[in-house]
């Protein structure tokens, strides 16, 4: 495995939970309408400092989706996953857009983020 290089992002951005390492900017928020297993996530147009697992196909909400779990390089935290390809041609915008799981991040301080990190505080003690 070669060296990795960590990309540092200027303004509000959110960053791993755990390791603080930079992950998107609030720019690149999507949507904030999603969920996972743990609660409340949000798709971002691009992510970085990522690396990704296996390919697998899932049956979500939204129908049937091949994604990958994405884990923050700086610590190894599954912070999420990608979308790989949409099994309906309704579903196909989220294709190389990634979730991440508020309470794997910490971003930038309005009200609503506030919320989420004092929730991620919590369940990681």
């Amino acid at each position: 495995m070669g060296r990795v290089f960590i990309v540092d992002l200027e303004g509000k951005v959110y960053s791993c939970i755990h390791c603080k390492t930079n992950l998107t900017k609030d720019q690149d928020i999507m949507s904030k309408s999603f969920k996972s297993r743990g609660g409340q996530a949000y798709l971002f147009s691009e992510v970085v400092n990522v690396s990704t697992g296996n390919k697998e196909d899932r049956m979500m909400i939204t129908g049937l989706h091949t994604v990958t779990d994405i884990f923050c390089v700086g610590c190894g935290l599954n912070v999420g996953w990608k979308y790989v390809t949409a099994h309906d041609v309704s579903q196909k915008y989220k294709e190389g857009k990634s979730v991440l799981e508020l309470y794997k991040i910490v971003g930038p301080h309005d009200s609503n983020d506030l919320v989420c990190q004092q929730v991620s505080q919590l369940m990681i003690q």
